[in-house]
């Protein structure tokens, strides 16, 4: 189905790009010009279109906005050396899309639509794309049930959006965190591994609550038995112990990273034992205790490392040691960067260079 060997492009006639500050970004402050819109309707998905940034118009009665069913993914394109464009790992993220909509019963884009959009999209915005290190054109696929029907069904419409806007880099010095044990983020058999709307509102008042103590996000713990890791916010947690690099397996209560993804490879290759397996929250306070705990960093797409400085467990803050550059969490970002800035080869195929 060639739903995409011309989508229609209507250009803003008023570009925003002079208000942004690209020496000062904030993340999420700025939106680009354009964006990519494509409507499931009567059993088809239409012919999608780029059209100027704009408000959108739903019905009140839109089912996406009362039953949940709207999923999103997080990606970005960054600035390279010679100045091409790099779209990271688009092949993985959409993999992850389309679980994602699957276990919300909603319909799929087609691959083409979502590849070509991008494209399409982020060459008609490159002036957006930020060039410092560290900051990148940060991409938010999404789709919502658009069906005006107030009634609880799946939703037999949808609206697939696309826009972007420049980033900084987050969480540039340590954080620190608080193991959550009495609230949960996801549960076996639920959405946890899913990015759909409603893991993110469920973890907002515990960590609204862990924010009012000081600290700057929760690690969160299996819902079973609390006595488990499994992420840290709204990222994959992972743990230097004994020199090996330790992450929680992934479930279905436990987001499929493609950063976590990215840096399991890095580390093993160049000769660093990793595991993926349960972490208990007596084997940290252990490994804190007789200093065989050394490094500790959440990894997602928007900070891909923040480095932690400080878990509180059962009331008490145990310190971590002081980071360095030395540190194994640096390398790995380091080594990140050098791939989508084209500074290193690419051996992985992770880069899509416009």
């Amino acid at each position: 189905m060639e739903l995409t060997a011309t989508i229609p492009i209507r250009k803003t006639t008023h570009s925003r790009i002079s208000e942004v500050d690209f020496d000062n970004l904030e993340f999420g402050k700025y939106v680009s010009d354009h964006m990519l819109v494509c409507d499931y309707t009567n059993g088809a998905w239409q012919t999608p279109q780029i059209l100027p940034y704009s408000n959108l118009s739903l019905a009140p009665s839109a089912l996406a906005l009362h039953y949940g069913q709207t999923v999103f993914e997080g990606m970005k394109a960054f600035r390279m050396d010679d100045g091409r464009i790099n779209i990271f790992r688009m092949e993985r993220h959409y993999e992850r899309f389309v679980r994602s909509l699957e276990r919300m019963c909603m319909q799929v884009p087609p691959k083409e639509i979502f590849v070509e959009g991008l494209l399409q999209l982020i060459g008609l915005d490159k002036a957006w794309v930020p060039s410092r290190p560290g900051s990148a054109l940060y991409l938010r696929p999404f789709v919502i049930a658009s069906e005006a029907r107030f009634g609880v069904k799946i939703s037999d419409e949808y609206r697939f959006i696309i826009f972007t806007g420049p980033v900084p880099s987050l969480y540039d010095q340590p954080i620190k965190v608080k193991v959550e044990t009495n609230y949960i983020r996801a549960a076996k058999g639920g959405t946890g591994f899913a990015k759909c709307g409603g893991n993110y509102g469920g973890a907002y008042y515990p960590t609204r609550q862990a924010r009012m103590e000081g600290y700057d996000q929760v690690l969160w713990t299996d819902a079973k038995e609390n006595k488990f890791i499994e992420e840290s916010g709204m990222m994959n947690v992972m743990f230097v112990i004994n020199d090996t690099l330790v992450t929680p397996p992934l479930s279905d209560s436990i987001l499929d990273g493609i950063t976590r993804d990215s840096l399991l490879t890095l580390a093993r290759e160049v000769g660093y034992k990793t595991e993926e397996r349960p972490v208990s929250v007596a084997e940290l306070e252990k490994a804190i205790g007789d200093g065989t705990l050394t490094e500790a960093f959440g990894a997602g797409t928007a900070a891909v490392v923040a480095p932690i400085k400080t878990i509180n467990i059962n009331g008490i803050d145990m310190q971590l040691p002081e980071y360095g550059p030395g540190n194994l969490l640096y390398k790995l970002k380091h080594g990140l960067e050098l791939i989508r800035s084209g500074q290193e080869p690419d051996r992985h195929e992770w880069n899509f260079v416009l």
